[in-house]
């Protein structure tokens, strides 16, 4: 499979008079595991079914491997795409779900036999060929759906909340299962989720939507350290704001005792409100005058959770301050 570039300039599209995607400007670099990340409505998934050619913008350019790509047809964009629900055929086998794009093709038997075989293999279900989706668990029909879509050896593949239906520990397993295949194929690759979690473990780089907006493209790092506005600084893990000054919740440190306060950084006095043991850390809420910092503190065992009512010192170090435009 050939690693190609995606790009998308100034793609703008409306439903009606309701505007989705403003202004879409974005490249994607061969091989690239690149995440669309946003809220419910943000537009992420409309991005993603444009570049499928499921949908049709009004304005801009789209290009897949150098490729002016708008108004081509779905089945000759050579783009495979990995749908939410799976979309498997309940009344076929696994072998007969893979092979679908490639009989659509008209590809001779063989070559399919071939190629099922061939993706079958690389999600690891050699040997499930004969048996029907029902019989499957949520993971492996996911597998399937993904070795539907890699069957017809796309340029690009287009992933949408395709561990959404797993639950919490299948997730995690087939995060490292996709991160495992990317490698292996350097296949580009474009996620849509709404977990910032899922798009900072796997992902080389990250868009995050809102509004039908970009409004910043970062490596995981960047974004989580150098968040361009209020609402990356929020949906991209947790934050305190105290007026334009932001710290994350990590970035606290209470002061025990008679702990002397560092000089460098910020020294506030509050009354924790509630704290949340999450094994890890405990994470307090904190009232300091008409604010409320969150604060994680790493736990040690044997130790308990501060109560409700304790006044506490805190200080956060300067270079963990950053000034946030709204």
């Amino acid at each position: 499979m050939q690693a190609v570039k995606v790009e998308a300039r100034g793609i703008q599209l409306s439903y009606g008079t309701t505007p989705v995607l403003r202004d879409i400007t974005l490249t994607v670099e061969p091989g690239e595991f690149f995440a669309l990340l946003g809220p419910s409505g943000s537009g992420k998934s409309t991005l993603l079914r444009l570049i499928a050619g499921f949908n049709r913008h009004q304005a801009g350019e789209l290009f897949v491997g150098g490729r002016d790509v708008t108004g081509v047809p779905p089945w000759k964009r050579n783009v495979g795409m990995v749908f939410q629900n799976y979309a498997l055929w309940p009344h076929m086998t696994v072998a007969m779900n893979v092979a679908f794009g490639l009989e659509e093709r008209r590809m001779p038997r063989d070559e399919v036999a071939r190629r099922v075989d061939a993706a079958l293999e690389l999600v690891g279900l050699q040997g499930y060929g004969a048996r029907r989706p029902g019989q499957l668990s949520g993971g492996q029909q996911q597998r399937v759906a993904l070795a539907r879509t890699l069957a017809i050896e796309p340029q690009v593949l287009l992933l949408d909340e395709p561990l959404s239906n797993l639950d919490a520990r299948l997730r995690v397993q087939m995060r490292h299962e996709l991160l495992r295949l990317h490698k292996r194929l350097g296949i580009t690759t474009l996620f849509v989720t709404h977990d910032q979690e899922e798009a900072m473990t796997i992902c080389d780089r990250i868009a995050v939507l809102d509004q039908g907006v970009i409004q910043q493209i970062g490596t995981p790092v960047e974004l989580f350290d150098r968040p361009a506005n209020r609402f990356v600084a929020q949906f991209v893990g947790s934050v305190n704001f105290l007026g334009e000054a932001s710290f994350r919740p990590h970035a606290v440190r209470i002061l025990e005792g008679g702990e002397p306060a560092p000089d460098d950084g910020l020294h506030l006095e509050g009354v924790i409100e509630n704290g949340e043991f999450l094994g890890e850390f405990v994470r307090y809420a904190i009232r300091v005058n008409e604010h409320v910092v969150t604060a994680d503190q790493a736990h040690r065992r044997g130790a308990q959770p501060l109560p409700a009512g304790h006044a506490v010192r805190l200080f956060v170090p300067r270079n963990e301050i950053r000034n946030i435009a709204p």
